[in-house]
């Protein structure tokens, strides 16, 4: 078992709370008190540990982990904002966890259009059951190249719609570099991405939230965060309360979302 020391301040709990609440997560199964993740081929176990995480067998968690985040600033800047300020004390700790796989974060956002994220969570199940590796707990995500290969209807039959089978088969077909999309501007990932069909605004702007953590990353198509901007801001419009943010967009989409979850 290997001791990773996590950049403070950080809550183990909170940090893993999405891949709990919304269900099991195949993918990134919550088990006994620790996560389950596939990483390179191997089933890796996280558990908290003072001051950090154990990690079982080595692995790189930091991003999974959302090493990238720059808390501490953050909450300095936080200070000045009425809501904020008192959600990121109550919240202190929490870092938002990052989706490590480019082409999982994309089939993932596909899986979550327009429908609750516990039909989500269990519609991706079962598309990993039926297409990704299993381990003790975790499962490793279906690869690209699987999916590629998968006949038209398979991904129907296991609660896709025709719509979102043909957009996820479009994404793993198509000539797009995923992995090269960490190297581009904002602006050119977002052109990218919903370049594609079925893959608009809210799926680009999440994947630079969730996956490569830009700092101005703001979803502003999401239900769930334009509820939660609207409740605790007296009716602000989401699209207005972008430039309140500014520079720190995307760490508060999340520390908005998640007071919403636990009051």
């Amino acid at each position: 078992m290997t001791f990773l020391a996590v950049p403070g301040p950080f809550d183990f709990a909170l940090s893993t709370e999405r891949f709990r609440v919304f269900g099991v997560d195949f993918a990134t199964a919550w088990h006994e008190g620790g996560l389950h993740r596939v990483i390179d081929g191997r089933e890796v176990r996280i558990e908290a540990s003072p001051g950090g995480v154990d990690v079982e067998p080595e692995a790189d968690v930091r991003h999974l982990l959302g090493f990238p985040f720059d808390l501490e600033a953050f909450y300095d800047w936080a200070r000045d904002d009425d809501v904020l300020r008192h959600v990121v004390v109550r919240l202190r700790g929490f870092r938002p966890p990052l989706m490590p796989e480019p082409f999982e974060m994309l089939v993932g956002s596909i899986t979550a259009q327009q429908v609750s994220l516990f039909s989500a969570t269990a519609i991706r199940n079962r598309m990993i059951e039926r297409f990704g590796e299993r381990h003790d707990v975790a499962w490793g995500f279906p690869t690209r190249d699987r999916l590629a290969r998968a006949a038209d209807g398979e991904l129907v039959a296991v609660g896709f719609s025709r719509r979102k089978e043909e957009y996820v088969l479009g994404l793993a077909r198509s000539d797009l570099d995923v992995d090269a999309l960490r190297d581009l501007p904002d602006d050119e990932v977002r052109a990218r991405i919903v370049a594609l069909r079925g893959l608009g605004e809210w799926t680009a702007e999440w994947f630079l939230a969730r996956h490569l953590a830009r700092p101005h990353a703001w979803p502003w198509g999401d239900l769930a965060l334009r509820k939660a901007v609207a409740d605790l801001y007296g009716g602000l419009d989401v699209r207005e309360a972008r430039t309140r943010f500014h520079p720190f967009e995307n760490l508060a989409a999340h520390y908005l979302l998640l007071a919403q979850r636990i009051p």
